[in-house]
């Protein structure tokens, strides 16, 4: 059950997303913008950790995770040490998943022939 319900909620996100950049003229990018803020606004609001334990996985992965991992981190990081938290708390959040995937960009264009 819980691999149907992380395919049903990731499978909204994706569709979501996709249904922006079919039915108006936001570029790809200004979709990924509009995503994370949306999930950084939910998750200030508390409604991205209820979708997070309903989906898994399915919330967990697509782009409006990111916006909640950063609001979830700077809200601990202001719990734990005030207000220097604010600045500290997003990037203690998500570095890990930023390292990741610059290294794996490097490694890529080092094995293959990037264009452009």
């Amino acid at each position: 059950m819980d691999f149907a319900l992380a395919f049903l909620v990731g499978g909204a996100l994706c569709l979501a997303a996709q249904l922006v950049l079919d039915l108006t003229r936001v570029t790809p990018a200004h979709v990924m913008v509009l995503f994370v803020s949306l999930g950084a606004v939910a998750s200030g609001a508390g409604l991205y950790e209820p979708l997070v334990k309903l989906g898994g996985a399915g919330a967990i992965v697509p782009l409006p995770a990111f916006g909640h991992a950063l609001v979830d981190g700077i809200v601990r990081e202001v719990g734990r040490t005030g207000p220097l938290g604010l600045l500290t708390g997003g990037f203690d959040a998500v570095a890990l998943g930023l390292t990741v995937a610059v290294v794996s960009a490097l490694l890529a264009a080092a094995i293959f022939n990037p264009r452009g």
